[in-house]
């Protein structure tokens, strides 16, 4: 395995320092952006109304993550091929579509077709889930995956530092599994260089009680750019070794155990009341840990917990286990299936909320 250079500490350092920074500058020059009248649909745990400025600076160090790779790194044999460049505009596409509906309130429809299209391109530019042999199956999970990772983040983000964290402990898991096979002079590296420390700046404003949110500006950008470094990285990852179907399943499965437990329960709650799943509601797994007694920083510790634990069996699968079995598959499966129930039967507690 392959560490660190002092540029990429250098680099992660200063994308940290800007993060903090112009996080600050936002929040004390910028009071509107991103807030929400109080006749919109979009229900929040906290009931005051805060500026939501956190998808900006992640986008602004995404872009300067791209630029300043070659200049910093001079990585001269690394350049921006075609799957790339689709990344870059997918991304790019969920964040223009998310600061369109903090500023507008978009229509459901609009933003659907755009989550679409997003996985088009990123199928188009060569990023798509490879586990199947008929290439339609491997083209509809991909958008499937795309449109639904999208939703999943927007909906997570319901309390002050959740999606944050979550997001935070995907990365590292990603850029553990890059080290892992020595992918470290990429613009991959640098893309989730830059995530990481755009979202530790991020969570000293966001962690309660917040000063802003992230908005759905971050929201979908988090979602359709952890989407496809997912793709690359978990459900298509670069090993020697051969993978079985439930293996590539289990991989992303566990590795965003919270944003898939968290949405199909509260899709399946709100089914049966018969609501729409996309009107907003205080009717998440993490409002309900919040029912129980928990502090929204409890809440966040438990959700944390729980990510690290996913994320380190993620690391185990990939890394550690050379010859698959059935054993494995079951004794994952259980895990994922015990913390979906706890998680679910405690969203069940209170019927009413």
């Amino acid at each position: 395995m392959n560490f660190f250079s002092w540029k990429h500490i250098l680099f992660f350092l200063g994308a940290l320092l800007f993060s903090f920074l112009i996080n600050s500058i936002m929040l004390r020059f910028v009071k509107t952006l991103g807030i929400r009248n109080e006749n919109d649909t979009v229900i929040r745990w906290s009931a005051q109304s805060k500026p939501a400025l956190g998808g900006l600076t992640f986008y602004i160090i995404f872009l300067l993550s791209i630029i300043l790779h070659s200049f910093i790194f001079s990585y001269s044999s690394d350049t921006v091929d075609f799957k790339f460049t689709g990344i870059v505009g997918a991304t790019s596409l969920g964040f223009l579509m998310g600061l369109s509906d903090d500023a507008y309130n978009t229509r459901p429809v609009l933003k659907f077709l755009t989550q679409l299209l997003c996985g088009g391109i990123l199928i188009y530019s060569g990023t798509y889930i490879n586990i199947f042999e008929n290439e339609f199956l491997n083209y509809s999970m991909t958008i499937l995956w795309v449109a639904g990772l999208m939703n999943s983040i927007n909906m997570l983000d319901n309390m002050d530092g959740i999606t944050t964290i979550v997001s935070i402990v995907i990365g590292i898991t990603i850029l553990v599994l890059m080290l892992v096979n020595n992918e470290v002079n990429s613009f991959g590296t640098t893309i989730v260089i830059g995530l990481l420390a755009s979202l530790l700046g991020f969570l000293y404003f966001n962690w309660s009680p917040s000063k802003m949110y992230m908005g759905d500006t971050g929201s979908q950008y988090l979602g359709v750019l952890l989407a496809a470094l997912s793709i690359n990285y978990l459900w298509n990852p670069i090993t020697t070794e051969e993978f079985s179907l439930s293996r590539q399943l289990l991989i992303p499965l566990l590795s965003f155990i919270i944003p898939i437990v968290d949405t199909t329960t509260v899709v399946i709650k709100r089914m049966r009341k018969g609501n729409s799943p996309f009107v907003g509601g205080k009717d998440h797994t993490t409002h309900h840990l919040s029912y129980l007694g928990l502090s929204e920083r409890q809440v966040a510790a438990v959700i944390a917990l729980i990510s690290i634990v996913s994320s380190t069996i993620v690391v185990y699968v990939i890394a550690s286990i050379k010859v698959w079995s059935h054993w494995h598959t079951a004794i994952f499966i259980a895990y994922f299936l015990i913390i979906f129930t706890v998680l679910f039967i405690i969203a069940n507690k209170n019927i009413s909320k």
